[in-house]
């Protein structure tokens, strides 16, 4: 039966996606189904600005846009993408406390959160892509603008991100080195090796097929693996909120903001 409720682990360490490269995380239930509604009526009721239509999709950015891979510091994030999704990013320890520590450095393995190393110490710029069925991305790198720690939050819709590893030439295998399932109101963590040295990317269909235990990578720590025991995943609409910390912030942006940040 779904978890109406979020669920959140003792460290992310108990989160950990085995198999894959070091550090991938999976919790199936971040956020509750009452904070996932919320969420979209957000989504759904922004302005049609703050939209960019693309060929099969279309997807908000929060604050702004990047200019030359920098932040234009003019407008914080609204409160919606704060709370409760940065807020418990920051209260989940990457590994547990260890028992033989002292009190002093039990406190501060606690307060490593996964952007304890970030420049900004806390995501500050927010991706909200729309993907309807049929609908994918081509694999790709998240590029050098950001500190190498994605998350990302689903709603509304399950579907597979597909991981692949570039040879040596550059050429691209056709089919993906891992899948991982991303269910609603999941958060996915990538960092380190899966952050810089593979793509992902998102194929345009109807129904993720041919999914196990054998071919999916986060199978055990999924909300409800018995959906999928025919293989198959039916896709709807599926939205989601990537959130990283933008490296280069210019207060350039602050003087020029409604200029740069004239989207509400």
């Amino acid at each position: 039966m779904a978890s109406s409720q979020f669920s959140l682990p003792p460290s992310l360490e108990a989160s950990r996606i085995a198999g894959l490269p070091p550090s991938a995380y999976y919790i199936a239930d971040f956020i509750s189904e009452e904070e996932e509604q919320k969420i979209l009526e957000k989504v759904e009721r922004a302005p049609k600005a703050r939209w960019r239509q693309l060929t099969h999709r279309r997807l908000q950015t929060w604050p702004s846009d990047l200019v030359k891979n920098t932040l234009l510091d003019g407008q914080p994030l609204p409160a919606w993408l704060e709370e409760p999704i940065i807020s418990r990013l920051l209260s989940v320890p990457v590994l547990p406390s260890s028992s033989d520590s002292s009190g002093d450095e039990k406190e501060k393995q606690q307060q490593q959160h996964i952007f304890a190393d970030s420049p900004h110490g806390r995501p500050n710029h927010v991706l909200i892509n729309e993907y309807p069925p049929n609908t994918g991305i081509m694999p790709h790198k998240d590029g050098a603008a950001y500190h190498p720690v994605v998350c990302t939050v689903s709603l509304g819709s399950s579907l597979c991100l597909n991981l692949y590893k570039a040879k040596e030439d550059g050429a691209l295998d056709s089919e993906p080195v891992w899948r991982i399932l991303q269910e609603p109101r999941s958060l996915l963590i990538t960092t380190a090796d899966l952050y810089t040295e593979y793509l992902h990317g998102i194929d345009p269909l109807s129904a993720d097929v041919n999914m196990s235990e054998r071919t999916i990578a986060n199978w055990s720590l999924l909300r409800e693996p018995s959906l999928y025991q025919n293989g198959e995943n039916q896709r709807g609409v599926r939205v989601s909120l990537t959130y990283r910390d933008v490296l280069k912030v210019s207060k350039l942006g602050s003087k020029l903001g409604p200029m740069f940040n004239r989207r509400p």
